[in-house]
């Protein structure tokens, strides 16, 4: 049977669960903080973890991601003592399986087990995900192993899908891959741009329109839903649609047919629906922005795409793929990448996402070209993301005097002398972090800092520093 994990304070409770689910067969093991039931996950194999909220070392809430991704990426049953809906959304968003409240009888608590482990047994049986055909999806964290799962479900039924995530974090490649693997992939995918779509248009481009339906009509066209006939039909950025457009896209998704401009007859069209957005649909639908009952079809199944930021392990994976596309787009020699120059890529937030890290080495390898350069450098990188890992880099390292206690007034510095030694600190790391994302080019470090060459040299001097022309 399953391996179980309770992570519960109440000594009590953990053995009245325990005693039933042995009884049933399962192998059950009990640990009574949260720091200790983490630590047992890392280091050995458990299906089903039930977890208490309140323990006395933090709440369960914050520690749900990093159980499940533990050993054997168990899945997560929250419990609690004190019903909170908030809690609830939390532990879902988080990749809780269950949420219940205690007390609650033995049968609702093994509920979610039975379900779990069904789930788990089905997805042993599903080689899918290892034969995805995933082109340009690259990444096998453990972030990105949980929406390639997601993805593969998808692909294998016919549902309406809805992508969320930031802005470059690959929606429309993973909609692509849901086609490609699914039972249509030999049919059209057509992508509508509903960002582009305006209200005066948007019939004749989704619904097409027979010759001379209206001024200028001088022949018959085919509009996109009639084209994703027995394909899919992607909805690009669908938060943007309007509500008139959102109207009309409601009636086609319950019908599946419509009536081309100018026609007699309702036409029908059997496709496939998967939408993306970067925007927070529901609320959009609380401030009256987007319709409930066309979010409702939408998200039938949801997958949600985590940021780059939370997928540090596959970015050397990401920038070599994107950097043998680059240079063979190019025609230039393979660039490799200093060891300085990957912290800085895997330390940098990427608002942008993927698309930004992808645009970012197209720039460097043009920049390296001129030069020659076989490696690529921190000085190859865009000026932008050098001033901000400078900045963060002073901040971060910044003196802690400032939120220091004194206990006597014997002990509180001078006004003067405590300013000094904040300011001297700062000054000192600031200009490390300059030379060093320069790298140790005096003409670029003036560039990032603002300062003149004589400043630069001046602090360097003062602080006792290195400013050589030696490469990174």
């Amino acid at each position: 049977m399953a391996r179980i994990l309770i992570i519960d304070d109440e000594e009590q409770f953990c053995t009245l669960l325990a005693d039933k689910l042995q009884d049933d067969g399962h192998e059950v093991f009990c640990r009574h903080t949260l720091q200790s039931g983490v630590a047992e996950t890392a280091t050995n194999p458990f299906d089903v973890v039930y977890l208490d909220v309140n323990l006395p070392d933090g709440s369960g809430l914050n520690a749900i991601q990093e159980i499940t991704g533990g050993l054997s990426n168990p899945e997560v049953v929250i419990m609690t003592g004190v019903g909170d809906p908030d809690g609830a959304e939390l532990a879902i968003k988080n990749g809780a399986w269950d949420y219940f409240t205690k007390p609650s009888s033995l049968n609702m608590m093994l509920k979610p087990l039975v379900r779990a482990l069904q789930y788990r047994d089905a997805k042993k049986q599903n080689p899918i995900v290892k034969t995805m055909k995933r082109e340009g999806i690259i990444g096998n964290c453990k972030k990105s192993l949980g929406y390639l799962d997601l993805m593969a479900q998808a692909a294998a039924y016919d549902t309406n899908v809805l992508i969320t995530g930031e802005t470059g974090t690959g929606k429309e490649l993973v909609a692509r891959a849901i086609h490609n693997n699914s039972p249509r992939c030999e049919n059209n995918f057509i992508v509508v741009d509903c960002a582009s779509l305006t209200e005066t248009l948007v019939e004749s481009v989704l619904f097409g329109h027979e010759k001379g339906a209206f001024t200028g009509a001088e022949w018959s066209h085919e509009g996109l839903i009639r084209q994703a006939d027995q394909g899919t039909l992607f909805l690009d950025e669908v938060g943007e649609l309007t509500p008139l457009i959102q109207r009309s896209f409601l009636r086609v998704l319950e019908s599946h047919s419509f009536r081309p401009l100018g026609a007699k007859q309702e036409v029908m069209s059997n496709f496939r629906l998967v939408a993306a957005t970067n925007r927070d649909l529901e609320q959009m639908v609380s401030k009256g922005l987007f319709r409930s009952d066309l979010l409702y079809r939408l998200r039938t199944f949801c997958i949600d795409l985590p940021p780059l930021r939370e997928r540090i392990d596959d970015i050397p994976e990401l920038v070599a793929y994107q950097l043998m596309k680059i240079c063979g787009r190019y025609g230039s020699e393979l660039k490799g990448v200093s060891l300085s120059l990957m912290d800085i890529l895997k330390t940098y937030h990427w608002p942008g996402n993927v698309r930004e890290l992808v645009h970012t080495l197209e720039g460097m390898v043009a920049a390296s070209m001129s030069h020659c350069d076989p490696i690529l450098v921190p000085r190859n990188l865009p000026m932008n993301i050098r001033i901000h890992m400078a900045r963060e880099s002073v901040t971060a390292n910044e003196p802690q005097q400032e939120t220091r206690n004194y206990q006597t007034v014997q002990q509180l510095p001078k006004w003067h002398d405590l300013r000094e030694k904040i300011l001297s600190g700062a000054e000192k790391e600031y200009m490390r972090q300059i030379i060093l994302v320069a790298s140790h080019d005096i003409k670029k470090a003036c560039e990032i800092s603002g300062l003149s060459r004589a400043r630069i040299y001046q602090i360097i001097q003062k602080y006792s520093l290195s400013f050589t022309d030696e490469s990174p």
